[in-house]
């Protein structure tokens, strides 16, 4: 009989440490998952002995460990085998967290039997991140083949290893989800690309049912002031079909829609929630369609056959969602888009009329600021943009802009940008937030050579806090106790460029702090002699009036302006906003 095998011996502290550094090296040079089991198995068999060895893996779904790679053991048993947690020698590893050696098996009744000559096992769980990640499992046709020290080795190595083969398995999850989008992008592309509601709609319908053959399928839209969920598209048997509108959480959409959940219900008849519009329906799949943290609706199709939609149907759906409640949301904005263009269009040679309708005539009253607004337009009408959004006491969002070019088309690029602030501005709070919605809108409608500079600052009275969102226009400058601050906040100008993330920059304000906004105009105005007004001259004005009203500083601007132009005509639009916290 040939002697047994010596487990490995660390003479030194150096030569552990050493070992550990290897198993790290080892362990992160790849991502891939089998290779790197293998690797696993291969360092551990340099160290400590086995007959039989395998890596089990956790699967939360499966609520078990599975062999995911081994040596010795039986084909159909790495097929099959799941143990539950708190089961067999392995599974009371994983539940608690904690190495189990068990001398020789046949004295445990927990051991499963993998093999009549095994004789000892030990068993070390892995963990990452505070989960668990899986169990390393050793056997031995010998009695008493491991000891203390096995123990403790293969403990540090399943320390190090475990972050590894979780990260292999979610490259491997995401490998897999990635294939899965690619297969899905081109139908997302269809949809972003159709504008017409309707259209929309039947494209969503008709693109579901080749991946997915169901016998009805209807998307309803949330009111939310109303909570309730109106019929919006609705197609059974391929045939137009009208249905009723459902009150929020009633029914299995309703209840997708108040739980933000996807509800897959194999048989409607044992599920007390099922509305019965059709007596032959027997299984449901509800899609809540999420924007932005914000419902807008639901997806819902149905069979006549009992647990018809499976987890692939539920992962295909939920995959397109957020395509579809976005496609769906662009859609209906582009409805009421449409409807203001039209309005616009009918009062194109009024468009002082219309613009003066558009932008405030008169500073707001906004709790926490003295407000003063000059405009004026470089020819009829000015593309610059200034608005305010007060939500009382709670916060206000204040916006200034420039658009480039002038006059009419200008303007009209602002009246845009203006009704689409309006749209998206009550439903954003944050800047950023706001900046990002109004870019892509304005990207989708495609207006050639046309963008805007644009600033937007959410004022928040209680915390007296001035937050900025910049997009490619100049900071305000803010004036304090005799000094002029310049607030460092960079962005790239709206409808430009694709895929524009915005940084928001808090600012501390204090009683007293003047903030002066002004578009490019003020600084671009030209004299007789060529010469630019230039930030310098705002900065000395702001200097000597600083102290006064904002109706002072605001009229003392123009003021210089008039003088530094004289007869020059005015070279740009020239809009000025000047505020003073109380």
């Amino acid at each position: 009989m040939a002697a047994p095998r010596k487990s490995a011996v660390f003479r030194e502290r150096a030569e552990l440490l050493d070992f550990l550094l290897e198993v790290s090296r080892i362990t992160s040079e790849t991502l891939d998952l089998d290779q790197l089991l293998e690797n696993v198995a291969a360092i551990v068999k340099t160290v400590v002995p086995y007959d039989l060895f395998a890596i089990l893996l956790y699967s939360e779904a499966r609520g078990g460990l599975r062999i995911r790679y081994s040596i010795g053991h039986r084909d159909e048993l790495v097929r099959n085998l799941i143990v539950p947690l708190n089961e067999g020698i392995t599974g009371v590893a994983a539940a608690t967290l904690t190495p189990v050696m068990v001398d020789d098996v046949r004295d445990d009744p927990r051991y499963l039997n993998a093999l009549d000559a095994v004789r000892s096992e030990l068993a070390v769980p892995m963990t990452a991140r505070g989960k668990l990640v899986g169990v390393i499992d050793l056997q031995s046709t010998r009695v008493r083949a491991y000891s203390e020290q096995d123990r403790a080795l293969i403990r540090l190595i399943a320390q190090r290893v475990a972050a590894s083969i979780d990260n292999a398995r979610l490259y491997r999850r995401a490998e897999r989800q990635n294939r899965t989008l690619r297969t899905l992008a081109h139908l997302s592309q269809e949809f972003s690309s159709i504008l017409d509601l309707d259209e929309l709609l039947g494209k969503i319908a008709a693109t579901i049912r080749a991946l997915i053959n169901y016998d009805s399928f209807s998307i309803f839209l949330l009111d939310a002031e109303k909570k309730v969920l109106r019929h919006r598209f609705s197609v059974r048997y391929d045939q137009r079909v009208h249905l009723d509108n459902i009150p929020l959480g009633k029914g299995i959409t309703g209840a997708a829609a108040e739980s933000r959940e996807v509800i897959r219900v194999s048989n409607t008849a044992e599920d007390p929630r099922y509305i019965a519009s059709h007596e032959d329906i027997r299984s449901e799949l509800a899609v809540p369609l999420i924007l932005q943290d914000r419902v807008i609706g639901v997806l819902d199709v149905e069979s006549d056959r009992v647990a018809f939609f499976t987890e692939d149907h539920q992962r295909t759906l939920s995959l397109l969602a957020p395509q579809i409640a976005s496609s769906v949301e662009n859609a209906r904005l582009y409805e009421e888009l449409a409807q203001r263009e039209q309005r616009m269009e009918q009062d194109l040679k009024a468009a002082r009329k219309l613009q003066s309708v558009l932008l405030p005539r008169t500073p707001p009253e906004i709790r926490g600021l003295e407000i003063a607004l000059r405009a004026r337009p470089a020819r009829e009408i000015s593309g610059d943009v200034y608005d305010f959004f007060d939500h009382g006491d709670d916060y206000a969002v204040i916006v200034f802009g420039d658009v480039s070019g002038k006059g009419a088309a200008a303007a009209l690029y602002g009246a845009l940008i203006s009704g689409l602030l309006r749209i998206l501005a009550p439903r954003r709070r944050s800047p950023a937030v706001l900046m990002r919605a109004l870019n892509e809108t304005l990207l989708e409608r495609k207006v050639d050579a046309q963008y805007a500079t644009l600033l937007v600052a959410l004022w928040e009275p209680r915390e007296r806090r001035l937050t900025l969102c910049n997009a490619g226009g100049e900071p305000p400058l803010i004036f304090r106790q005799g000094e002029v601050i310049r607030p460092k906040v960079e962005g790239v100008p709206v409808g430009l460029l694709e895929d524009r993330e915005y940084e928001e920059v808090p600012v501390g304000m204090m009683p007293g702090d003047v903030i002066v906004f002004y578009s490019d105009g003020v600084e671009d105005q030209l004299n007789a002699r060529g010469e630019e007004f230039s930030r310098l001259r705002v900065l000395r004005l702001l200097h000597k009036h600083g102290a006064e009203p904002p109706q002072s500083i605001a009229a003392a601007l123009f003021d210089h302006l008039d003088q530094f132009r004289d007869d020059t005509p005015i070279t740009d639009d020239q809009s000025v906003v000047v505020i003073r916290i109380c």
